[in-house]
């Protein structure tokens, strides 16, 4: 009977242990391997078989973690404070590196994009920090990306959310908008003035050249001036209109 109750608890601890030497691991998960505290190896996906109170497992998730910055007081390189917010797009792709290179991958993370985005949008005026957001995406994920490597991180996307303006500066771009419109109109309307007046001193040139052409404008703006039957209109006829008549008048009857 002993025999029995001692056979029972050898199968029962038998049990324990293999359950304990048993891991699954997800496809998209690594487990990295220590014995006796020393790396041993990157395992997985699938079963994995550990020695018990010999080798320990750190189980990594190699998904892309979505990490978003909290917003950052930025003062930019024309003295103006804004505040902006921004998202991470990051992996680990070297699960050995993640755990034994860095405590806490996810808040080193964190803590390291917030001062990449200070530190590079700080290097930028207000303008490019508004119009070149694609730019600005790329040198802070190119700088995060070098900074990470060493921790077995892949930051793959950074993008700016929102950039907060205060009340005073909002009305200082609305009016500088406004004046750069302004100005917009009046170059377009001094091109125009210049283009009119380049084709009608080539108009005066030509009508210059043929005196006929210079006799059938006239007619043509005494024709236009005759549709008008509101107003009486008094004009100087040309002389070369009416000398072939004077010199007729002038010849002798025969």
């Amino acid at each position: 009977m002993g025999y029995g109750y001692f056979g029972f608890g050898v199968l029962v601890f038998v049990i324990i242990v293999v359950a304990w030497s048993l891991r699954i691991l997800r496809e998209y998960e690594r487990g990295v391997v220590f014995q006796l505290g020393r790396f041993w190896r990157v395992k997985g996906p699938g079963l994995i078989v550990l020695v018990p109170a010999v080798q320990q497992m750190v189980r990594m998730d190699l998904r892309t973690v979505v990490l978003d910055v909290p917003p950052q007081d930025v003062i930019t390189r024309d003295n103006v404070s804004v505040k902006v917010n921004a998202v991470v797009y990051f992996r680990v792709v070297d699960p050995q590196k993640a755990v034994i290179q860095v405590a806490d991958f996810l808040n080193a993370t964190s803590q390291l994009a917030q001062t990449t985005l200070r530190a590079v949008l700080g290097k930028h005026e207000l303008d490019a920090l508004l119009a070149e957001r694609e730019k600005l995406n790329l040198d802070i994920q190119k700088t995060l990306d070098t900074q990470t490597d060493a921790w077995g991180i892949k930051v793959s996307t950074v993008e700016i959310k929102h950039v907060d303006l205060n009340d005073s500066m909002v009305r200082a771009i609305a009016r500088q908008a406004e004046a750069e419109r302004e100005r917009r109109a009046k170059v377009i309307h001094a091109e125009g003035e210049l283009q009119a007046s380049e084709k009608l001193l080539q108009a005066a040139q030509i009508l210059a050249q043929r005196p006929e052409a210079m006799q059938l404008r006239y007619l043509q703006t005494l024709s236009n001036i005759a549709g008008d039957k509101s107003s009486t209109i008094v004009f100087p006829v040309p002389m070369d209109l009416i000398a072939p008549l004077l010199e007729a008048m002038k010849k002798p009857v025969a």
